[in-house]
């Protein structure tokens, strides 16, 4: 009996690990914008209203909440980058060419990280797959013919 291989076993454990990176990242982008918004976890709380900083936080603490469940996953994603973008731009590259010199490492990597969640979907274990249940299925379906495509 042939073992199947670690690319196999690697490949059907894909959409628990790729939940598991969603989870964490809107829980740490939950907590940067509840940080700005309410001043908890160490944070300073921004004034209602201050532009770009609040609503920054408002996305932050929502989208992060959306993200964390797997509800509206693409479209709060794409939201989140887009505004890690501005952030990266806007704030933290006049001050350097590199985030590493211009303290823009963790909007960098938000915005790629959301930007990845806005191609490849929440994984498993996201609230969406209860109420899209014949999309999540289909793409199942396909997903599962491209893998035996894969291997024949």
């Amino acid at each position: 009996m042939a073992h199947p291989s670690l690319s196999t076993r690697l490949n059907k454990a894909q959409p628990y690990a790729l939940g598991l990176f969603r989870i964490v990242v809107g829980l740490l982008f939950t907590c940067h914008g509840a940080s700005s918004l309410f001043g908890v976890l160490g944070g300073d709380k921004i004034a209602a209203g201050t532009w770009p900083g609040w609503y920054a936080a408002v996305i932050e603490l929502v989208g992060g909440a959306l993200v964390l469940l797997g509800l509206g996953t693409r479209s709060a994603a794409f939201i989140a980058s887009g505004s890690m973008a501005y952030a990266y731009f806007n704030v933290h590259q006049p001050g350097g060419l590199f985030p590493i010199q211009n303290s823009g490492e963790g909007a960098a990597m938000f915005c790629w990280a959301f930007l990845l969640l806005v191609f490849t979907g929440p994984g498993a274990l996201a609230l969406d797959r209860l109420f899209v249940r014949g999309e999540s299925r289909a793409a199942d379906e396909e997903r599962k013919e491209q893998g035996a495509a894969v291997a024949a």
